[in-house]
């Protein structure tokens, strides 16, 4: 865990920052000066851009993290090559490939986009205008973020998180930042607006891909020869790529379903106050992010070599950690929900949201917890289950959409959400288990989920029996339970690896 630990700090740190960064700019810009149907226009083409690559990519990112190992000079481990700090010599064309194939996916995908203009315009049409009027503009933005992602996860198996993370959380959330505030004070017209965004990402885009060369040893040329050569491993790599395109049409919809619905059903004001909800919750998942970009390629390698002890030890700290990590997190922002919309510029337009953040924070904490175990069952023999359980998450998506959201509204596709992810990662970390023959959940996380029960539970008996008039008063006693929560997680060593750190931090500022 040294390498794990070393950069998923560092990658920690630079996305902490960029929550700072999407923090003022949440809370502080868009909020104020653009309107809930605005807000609602950005997020709805990200989310359809994130939709359109998730189909377009055609598995490259996964394929990414699986095979580069086998492309490997020597089939060397992405670790050695960080150690020695050195990158292979000779990758027999793995990074070609990994521009081509996603090209390809993105051209095919942009036709069906094209063809789906009249239907998806009619459905949209009557509640959010304004999407439709810039329909086509979700083509370049896809394209640039599409590449965005390749280029930052051929550095991760390189070994190298921290400047692609820091392209993502810093690097973009300053320009949109700046977007906003153009278009704010009127320097941006609607149209200047969204071109500007998609500049954003081609900006971003450009930035790893010259990071990712200046790493040295990448080269633009296919190397035929080691393809004939590896014929089992050409045609391992295609139905390993054929079952991702079939798992991603139908498991990369169900994330974005929710802000299609609200959109189509409500319109884009609702959009937007959802998007604000789902920023706050996402926050619940952010050191997911960090950790397994540096995990993976070491989960894959254990994979490949058949090392079912070190997958399973892996599994169960990653997902320990993230528990933990991710319960305080929820803990923090549920129990000063009030004071955040207080705060928060035209908060009241807003705070009707407050049930809807604390569902989709859970359904954050069940990805943040259990993704990874579902990343293992795509490395190994066994990935075809991902394709089914990705089925049973999108049906459900769109039935539970259905039914909820004409009841409950945005409480309802985030209810929608949480009981589909949390039948989706049962199902897949039961799998896991199986496969691997030991389990993921152990004593630690039992105990970790009591504690975080406990913390819960003490809040509303507070709210109910201890009634406080000042909601900053209220929320500044209510945080001193995550406190002692802390402290008790700390005495109880449910993260060895966080308080190895702990004791680090201690030690170097001589307390």
């Amino acid at each position: 865990m040294g390498v794990i630990a070393k950069q998923s700090i560092r990658g920690t740190i630079v996305t902490y920052l960029g929550v700072a960064v999407g923090f003022v700019t949440t809370f502080f810009v868009i909020t104020r000066f653009l309107t809930a149907e605005e807000i609602g226009l950005a997020r709805v083409l990200i989310d359809a851009a994130t939709l359109f690559i998730g189909l377009a990519q055609l598995g490259t990112n996964s394929s990414i993290l699986r095979f580069y190992p086998y492309f490997a000079s020597n089939q060397q481990s992405a670790i050695a090559h960080r150690a020695s700090n050195q990158q292979s010599d000779n990758e027999h064309g793995f990074f070609f490939w990994t521009l081509v194939v996603p090209m390809l996916g993105f051209l095919l995908v942009a036709m069906l986009f094209l063809v789906c203009y009249a239907p998806l315009s009619a459905w949209f049409g009557e509640k959010s205008p304004l999407f439709v009027n810039y329909y086509y503009l979700v083509l370049p933005l896809a394209f640039f973020m599409l590449y965005q992602t390749v280029f930052e996860t051929n550095a991760n198996v390189r070994m190298h998180i921290v400047v692609p993370r820091a392209v993502r959380e810093l690097l973009t959330r300053i320009g949109l930042l700046v977007v906003y505030l153009l278009y704010a004070f009127d320097v941006l017209t609607m149209d200047g607006f969204v071109f500007s965004l998609i500049g954003v990402y081609a900006l971003a885009a450009l930035c790893n891909a010259v990071y990712l060369f200046s790493l040295g040893g990448i080269s633009l040329k296919p190397d035929f020869g080691y393809l004939r050569q590896n014929r089992p491993l050409v045609r391992k790599y295609l139905l390993y790529t054929a079952f991702l395109i079939l798992s991603a049409v139908v498991s990369v919809l169900a994330p974005t379903l929710s802000s299609f619905f609200i959109t189509a059903e409500m319109g884009l004001s609702f959009t937007g106050i959802f998007a604000i909800a789902t920023y706050m919750a996402v926050m619940v998942s952010i050191p997911y992010r960090s950790l397994t970009a540096i995990a993976s390629p070491q989960l894959s390698m254990a994979i490949k070599q058949g090392d079912r002890d070190e997958a399973g030890n892996l599994l169960a700290q990653v997902s320990g950690n993230l528990l933990l990590v991710g319960g305080l997190i929820l803990a923090v922002i549920w129990v000063n929900i009030d004071l955040i919309f207080a705060i928060l510029p035209n908060g009241a337009t807003y705070a009707v949201a407050r049930r809807t953040v604390l569902l989709l924070g859970l359904g954050q904490l069940f990805v943040a917890t259990f993704q990874f175990a579902l990343t293992a069952l795509s490395y190994s023999r066994f990935y075809p289950f991902s394709l089914l359980f990705s089925f049973i998450l999108t049906a459900l998506a769109l039935v539970l959409n259905n039914l909820f959201i004409p009841r409950w509204g945005m409480d309802g596709a985030a209810l929608a959400t949480l009981i589909a992810d949390v039948v989706y990662y049962t199902l897949a970390v039961v799998t896991v288990r199986l496969v691997l023959g030991r389990p993921i959940l152990t004593r630690r996380h039992l105990l970790t989920i009591v504690l975080l029960m406990l913390l819960f539970g003490l809040n509303a008996l507070c709210l109910h029996y201890v009634p406080i008039d000042s909601i900053w008063l209220s929320g500044l006693l209510r945080s001193l339970l995550i406190v002692v929560a802390a402290w008790a997680a700390y005495r109880l060593q449910l993260s060895p690896e966080l308080n190895e750190q702990i004791h680090a931090l201690l030690h170097r500022v001589r307390l």
